[in-house]
């Protein structure tokens, strides 16, 4: 496992700022393909009746979906300005919803996580690897689930030397002035973005690599530019390996339900967990294991 980085610098990737700009493409397109997404990997066609914590809420477009797809919201997140991205989605579609709590709070507040209750579903996507200490943030996500609750959290892929070297990049990006910071942004995300296709090309996929480099990003209603300032900024940073948070969830009580992994690209892994007994965790771990293990054999 990895050791959390040093920030003591106190420099920090501004993600709210980030997010407050991405709110003005937000539509109905973008909030149906995170609704989408959301069901899909909760396997649900519904979330009515269900209690949803979204941590490190972020724009707050995933809590706007689950909020959509029924759920009782509560959302938070350590970014004043992302508290106020969010507030301002619920005031734009659920203007003094009672169903919908916003405010701001910790991932390593143990006391506040604990304070907040029992949810069914605690999600939260690509946000823990952010907070300097990713593994007590996972530790303290693990505390709201209730006696059946699922856990949906995205973390970064671990690519070795790979992974030290973006660290590197994002910690730099983070020191630049911010006139010049698309000065970075646009010369790794041409070059990388170029030489996937040229590959796609080479293996005869130009058109499938197209439609899952855009829809892919649509699919939970992202967008490419504003997801590569975050991917090349988001620091503090750190990764783990699907199996590490497989391990560290099922030791506290956790079965995997369902596992998607970018393999050994950029990007993060999603796991869902449901809080369950030994007997029942054994066997639904067996039954995700075998999946991931046909989806890796067919990629």
């Amino acid at each position: 496992m990895k050791t959390s980085p040093d920030t003591a610098d106190g420099k920090r990737f501004a993600f709210g700022k980030n997010w407050t700009r991405f709110l003005a493409t937000i539509d109905e397109s973008r909030i149906q393909h995170a609704m989408d997404d959301i069901a899909a990997m909760l396997e649900v066609q519904s979330l009515a009746g269900q209690r949803f914590l979204d941590i490190g809420c972020g724009s707050g477009l995933s809590s706007l979906a689950a909020r959509r797809l029924g759920a009782t919201v509560h959302s938070f997140d350590f970014d004043p300005d992302c508290v106020r991205c969010a507030s301002e989605l619920r005031q734009r579609y659920f203007p003094d919803d009672p169903h919908w709590s916003i405010e701001q709070g910790s991932a390593l507040d143990r006391g506040y996580v604990e304070s907040l209750g029992s949810f069914d579903v605690v999600y939260s996507w690509g946000v823990l690897h952010h907070t300097g200490r990713m593994w007590e943030a996972i530790d303290n996500a693990c505390l709201p689930a209730g006696s059946r609750g699922q856990l949906f959290l995205s973390i970064y892929n671990d690519q070795g030397p790979i992974s030290e070297l973006w660290g590197i990049v994002k910690k730099a990006y983070c020191h630049t002035p911010t006139l010049l910071r698309p000065l970075i942004v646009l010369p790794i995300a041409l070059t990388i973005e170029s030489l996937s296709f040229v590959r796609a090309c080479v293996l005869g996929r130009p058109l499938a690599w197209l439609w899952q480099r855009f829809r892919g990003q649509a699919a939970r209603g992202m967008n490419l530019w504003y997801d590569w300032v975050d991917w090349i900024g988001g620091y503090p940073f750190e990764v783990a390996k699907p199996e590490e948070v497989f391990d560290f969830c099922r030791q506290r009580g956790f079965a995997l339900q369902r596992l998607e992994t970018v393999g050994g690209r950029n990007g993060c892994n999603c796991l869902v967990f449901q809080r369950t007994s030994q007997t029942e965790r054994a066997g639904l771990d067996d039954s995700a294991r075998r999946g991931a293990d046909s989806t890796r054999a067919a990629a």
